[in-house]
């Protein structure tokens, strides 16, 4: 299809008639005056009969091919239609040492709780597409994976590189939120959340949870919460002073308590993840209830055509030029 970038131009294609009734009703300048007109009538009807006045048509048609490309005409052979969110999401992530527990399974085969994670969070991002999602990992500090970005392939590549032991251990659950919030604030979106998974209780960090989630509410972010591990003991590796690795028994110690006040005072929910199944279930529920969708049209593959219009318009000039110092040459 043909549409025009500038179509306003288009007006003054109207404003040529007129241009041309007035200078019909003012008639052409007469080149030599005589007494008598028969003298040089001869002339005259030989120079209508072969020719005519075409070339004065010429201007005029040239005037009407600029307009054309001064509107900027466009070939476009493709239209799509994208479904936009309008939803911005940061990603809190638990990286404290308790996530090494070997308390979940992937395909079957015990696996810590931080690469089942990142499995299941890569699966989220893939679902929404047309989000600005972010990340934040986080332990005894919080540090910026990736801020909210459209490119999420890139955004994959910075996932899969997320890994426990980065920062000092511990878990600072009220800073993650802060960074999370920080991050969302000067977003222009209908909608910001945050999703923050944490195997643990917060013990470390300058702000605490409640404080968070209350500036969090008075920016209108929704902070989902989900405790991840199994109810009591779990596995995780632990290395002895030799470099050996062993297997030690630890108490899981989630705050369910401060992780729902965190939920409710936000106006979102608290999910409890005890394996990988219960894990998708619950980042498939967010985002289904996150879904604010709406139409956007997008045209593609345009190519612009001004210069069909404006090249004819300047060689239209040029020869009704030529011929009206050549063959139509009118006499001083």
């Amino acid at each position: 299809m043909i549409h025009f970038a500038q179509p306003e131009w288009l007006w003054l294609l109207a404003v040529l008639p007129l241009a041309l009734i007035w200078r019909g009703r003012r008639g052409t300048v007469a080149a030599v005056e005589y007494s008598n007109v028969s003298l040089a009538r001869k002339i005259v009807r030989e120079t209508h009969s072969r020719f005519g006045n075409w070339h004065r048509w010429l201007p005029l048609l040239a005037a009407a091919l600029m307009t054309i490309g001064l509107a900027r005409p466009q070939f476009v052979n493709g239209r799509t239609e994208v479904q936009a969110s309008g939803i911005d999401i940061m990603l809190a992530i638990d990286v404290s040492g308790s996530m090494q527990a070997l308390d979940f399974k992937l395909n079957g085969v015990p696996t810590n709780r931080i690469d089942v994670v990142k499995s299941v969070v890569a699966k989220f991002i893939e679902e929404r597409p047309n989000d600005r999602i972010g990340i934040i990992a986080f332990a005894g500090a919080p540090y910026l994976v990736s801020p909210p970005t459209l490119d999420h392939d890139w955004l994959l590549q910075n996932l899969d590189r997320v890994q426990v032991g980065g920062v000092e251990d511990g878990t600072a659950i009220g800073s993650a939120i802060a960074a999370s919030v920080n991050r969302l604030r000067d977003l222009p979106s209908k909608s910001k959340i945050v999703v923050l998974l944490t195997d643990g209780e917060n013990n470390l960090g300058k702000i605490s949870p409640l404080a968070a989630a209350e500036a969090a509410k008075a920016m209108g972010v929704k902070v989902y919460t989900i405790g991840a591990g199994v109810e009591g003991d779990a596995p995780v590796p632990v290395k002895d002073d030799a470099g050996n690795t062993q297997m030690v028994m630890a108490k899981v110690d989630v705050d369910v308590d401060t992780l729902q006040k965190i939920a409710t005072q936000t106006g979102a929910q608290f999910y409890r993840a005890t394996d990988t199944d219960s894990l998708k279930n619950i980042y498939g529920q967010i985002n289904g209830l996150e879904k604010s969708t709406q139409t956007i049209h997008k045209y593609e593959h345009v190519k612009d055509l001004f210069a069909w219009a404006v090249v004819p318009a300047f060689a239209l000039l040029m020869l009704g030029t030529g011929l009206e110092h050549t063959r139509f040459r009118r006499l001083p």
